[in-house]
């Protein structure tokens, strides 16, 4: 295993991981640098340069103002609404950011350098950043890749750290099906004894439950807020009108109403994404829907769901997790890499197998059903219109959850055999996204983006 389930599965704001939850941490890892290189109080200035799909659509992604909160000391996962509201308010009025809440340096997010049409080496999501002296000499200079999921990495870092031994660890499918099999182990079982290699069972157990809380907590916000989404677009909310109908329709929670509440949970979470709130990345923000909404039948529609809550979501998102790391290791999770069928593809493979074992499948009718997922995800093209996470990308989280639990089902009738592997698919929705043309990439510049005209837009 090459990534931690607590990689894939972590605390940001919306709407964007690779756009804006990566930007803000590669911003506070520069400032960082210059605290612990001890040159801060020598900087008179900063520039800024965004390339590629972050110079294409940072403007809808919320890039740049996440780049200068960054700039002054604050991460994405623990920054405060309000804080961070008040912080932007100030910025702008003013032109300043205070680097490291210490340095007072001119800065506003026009300062910052688009060049959209030029990508540097190693990924489309690339930035740099460089402080300057008062005489105008670099001080620090550094290049910076969001790889999806809110990852950042320099020109000289691997995308990956990996943490298995060669006894317990996974880098494909196929092996981690072997090492399920000789021990006797279900998939959550073989994630979970890799994550104690570097954590306590107990804090596992403990890091898993909160973001099942954080998950809830997203939800419930985006079912109780109305009005539109940001933006130029006038994305109305309907999750709240959708949550009060819905609750008086079905107070029992009654099975044939199920399909209608995944949808509700993962057009909430997606709703309150595209308007920068409180967010589990999973694995990441586009498709931060899913996940949740597929957790939510899991925990409500299936009896080990109703007999032990806790412990199922302990299984499914170890379960998730063993396959996210898959895709991140051996493919991308990154809709500018490899547009859309890396993020929401991902994310309704790891959905997939993770309710496939709460129903009860083995390891390899666990494979099975992340393999139906994406099989039938390949090709899906990253085309936000006016460079928004709002369409398609809200509504496709609901049916991409409903993909989900179709493929766990499916995986379930059969025994695990079957033609295509999950190795396989990863290797061809990685061939995929290779060979898709960059304006289906995360650049509004195809598909949805360009065919559907911003201002007559209706949701």
């Amino acid at each position: 295993m090459a990534v931690s389930v607590f990689d894939l599965f972590s605390v940001g704001i919306g709407p964007s991981s690779s756009h804006t939850v990566g930007p803000m941490r590669a911003a506070g890892m520069f400032v960082d640098e210059l605290v612990d290189r001890d040159v801060l109080d020598r900087v008179a200035d900063v520039r800024v340069d965004l390339f590629g799909s972050l110079a294409a659509t940072g403007a809808g992604h919320g890039t740049m103002p996440a780049i200068l909160l960054g700039l002054e000391g604050y991460r994405p996962d623990t920054i405060e609404t309000d804080v961070m509201e008040q912080r932007l308010t100030s910025m702008r009025a003013e032109g300043k950011i205070r680097l490291a809440q210490r340095t007072t340096v001119s800065l506003n997010e026009s300062d910052i350098h688009l060049h959209p049409g030029r990508r540097l080496g190693r990924h489309p999501n690339a930035m740099t950043m460089a402080a300057f002296s008062s005489g105008g000499d670099v001080i620090y200079r550094e290049t910076y890749f969001s790889v999806g999921g809110g990852f950042v990495v320099t020109e000289t870092e691997p995308a990956t750290r990996s943490t298995a031994s060669a006894d317990t660890g996974f880098h494909s499918a196929a092996e981690l099906l072997a090492l399920a099999e000789r021990d006797g182990l279900s998939v959550s079982q073989v994630m979970l004894r890799q994550e104690c290699v570097v954590r306590s069972e107990a804090e596992v157990r403990a890091q898993l439950l909160h973001i099942r809380d954080v998950m809830v907590a997203c939800q419930a916000n985006g079912m109780a807020r109305d009005g539109h989404l940001p933006g130029n677009l006038m994305v109305r909310r309907r999750a709240r009108d959708w949550f009060v109908r819905l609750d008086s329709e079905d107070p029992e929670r009654d099975p044939a109403f199920a399909e209608d509440w995944v949808n509700l949970v993962a057009l909430a979470v997606n709703e309150e994404n595209a308007s920068g709130g409180r967010i589990v990345t999973a694995p990441t923000n586009g498709a931060a829907g899913i996940i949740p909404a597929v957790l939510h039948y899991a925990l409500h529609y299936t009896p080990a769901g109703h007999a032990d809550p806790d412990e199922t979501t302990i299984r499914f998102l170890l379960t998730a997790g063993a396959i996210g790391s898959l895709y991140k290791e051996r493919a991308s999770i990154s809709g500018a890499e490899v547009g859309c069928q890396g993020e929401v593809g991902s994310a309704a493979s790891m959905a997939a197998g993770g309710l496939a074992e709460i129903l009860g499948g083995t390891p390899r009718q666990v494979e099975n059903a992340a393999e139906i997922a994406m099989e039938h995800s390949l090709g899906l093209t990253c085309d936000p219109i006016g460079g928004l996470v709002q369409i398609p990308c809200i509504e496709r989280n609901a049916i991409s959850a409903g993909k989900a639990i179709n493929a766990a089902r499916m995986a379930l009738r059969g025994d695990g055999t079957h033609r295509v592997s999950l190795d396989q698919v990863i290797e061809t929705m990685r061939a995929t996204g290779l060979d898709m043309s960059a304006k289906y990439k995360e650049t509004s510049t195809g598909g949805l983006a360009v065919n559907v005209p911003v201002n007559v837009v209706e949701c």
